[in-house]
């Protein structure tokens, strides 16, 4: 089922969206602008994006500050708007916040593909990161040399290669040299830039913030930092959103109610048993590649939709109504999940191997995706063995 993607972005901006249990998660969302025929919103080597000049990332030999301390952050903020200065000093001075820092942020192309992206200072930002990558001077290094930065989900999925230079499409489109990756920390972020590269992107500065509070109620400074960035602000508790650990699920979590999986992981599990032979971990591998989980349920600019991205069309021969409401909801993962699992088991993912594989490509055709959903797949059946 392999879609298009959003073409080159016209503008960039941040909107909220309803997660599946209702509570709302922030996703980096782009005005495409209107391709001319010949032009598929990609740009080759040389030629610049219709609406914008191309530019390369020169590196420069700039090096970051070095590592002083690890700080733990409690809370990401995305605001509809630019945090100004005086809503910044309003936050730091909450009870029990000790520590912020802003980021500037959007959605960018890269590789054919949309990405979220913060631009940051690395001299700073790096404390705000899980411990290994904080103290990876490599790849601050390279933030600061005007490289980027990815999330090794983002690096094998897009097959992207360190020292290799690649376009990413913003307001412009530039040039720039993988830097290297690392987890990053922070839920639906992708990429890292530095401060000035964001800027020639045309990402929106100082559009969200990290916020460290030691002690502090995290309910209630939820609402407050909403109440003083602005009422229509994703405010994400990265305590609650943190990658998963052996034994426990996705954190994104499915609607409930009386007979029905409570978490996204119960639903690839009880929808592999609608395939005889398929594990629920290569569900869960396709679930977190196409929407995270539910974090990111589309449309896309080809127009799939839904936790597992099925197409309209594609839907209407394999669709399911999962949770025995009456109809078979796209959008709804009680549907979408097990409506997977039934595409899957028709190109004989049962039977598992070159079959398993053959069913993969055959939901999104690339070589690469297959081995992106096989290798998930396994590290999901490590971490849950």
């Amino acid at each position: 089922m392999r879609r298009g993607l959003p073409a080159a972005v016209a503008a960039i901006a941040l909107a909220a969206t309803a997660t599946a249990a209702g509570g709302a998660v922030y996703v980096v969302t782009a005005a495409p602008r209107t391709p001319a025929p010949e032009d598929d919103g990609t740009a080759a080597p040389g030629h610049g994006a219709k609406d914008g000049p191309v530019t390369t990332i020169v590196p420069s030999t700039e090096q970051p500050a070095a590592l002083k301390r690890v700080v733990d952050p409690d809370f990401l903020v995305v605001a509809d708007d630019p945090v100004t200065a005086a809503k910044l000093r309003k936050v730091r001075r909450v009870e029990r916040v000790r520590d912020v820092i802003t980021a500037d942020a959007g959605a960018v192309q890269l590789q054919g593909g949309r990405v979220n992206m913060f631009a940051v200072d690395p001299s700073a930002f790096r404390a705000w990161t899980p411990p290994g990558t904080a103290k990876d001077d490599g790849l601050w290094n390279a933030l600061a040399q005007g490289r980027f930065v990815v999330t090794d989900q983002v690096q094998q999925q897009f097959g992207l290669r360190e020292s290799m230079q690649y376009p990413v499409t913003g307001r412009t489109q530039l040039f720039v040299t993988m830097g290297g990756s690392g987890p990053l920390g922070l839920p639906g972020i992708n990429v890292l830039v530095g401060r000035e590269t964001g800027d020639r992107i045309g990402l929106i500065h100082d559009l969200a913030l990290l916020v460290n509070a030691p002690g502090a109620d995290l309910t209630r400074l939820g609402s407050r930092l909403r109440k003083l960035v602005g009422a229509h602000s994703q405010v994400i508790d990265l305590h609650q959103s943190a990658t998963p650990q052996k034994g426990q699920q996705p954190a994104q979590r499915p609607r409930t109610s009386a007979g029905r999986p409570g978490t996204y992981l119960a639903l690839y599990q009880q929808s592999a048993h609608l395939c005889p032979g398929l594990s629920w971990t290569v569900l869960a591998a396709i679930g977190q590649i196409e929407s995270d989980h539910g974090r990111n349920t589309g449309p896309s600019s080809a127009g799939a939709l839904g936790p597992m991205q099925f197409m309209p069309a594609t839907w209407r021969s394999y669709g399911v109504d999962g949770d025995g409401d009456g109809k078979a909801d796209i959008m709804n993962p009680y549907d979408a999940v097990p409506a997977a699992a039934k595409y899957l088991c028709a190109g004989g993912a049962g039977r598992g191997g070159a079959a398993l594989s053959r069913a993969i490509w055959a939901y999104n055709h690339s070589q690469a995706y297959v081995n992106n959903v096989l290798s998930l797949s396994q590290a999901y059946a490590r971490r849950y063995s």
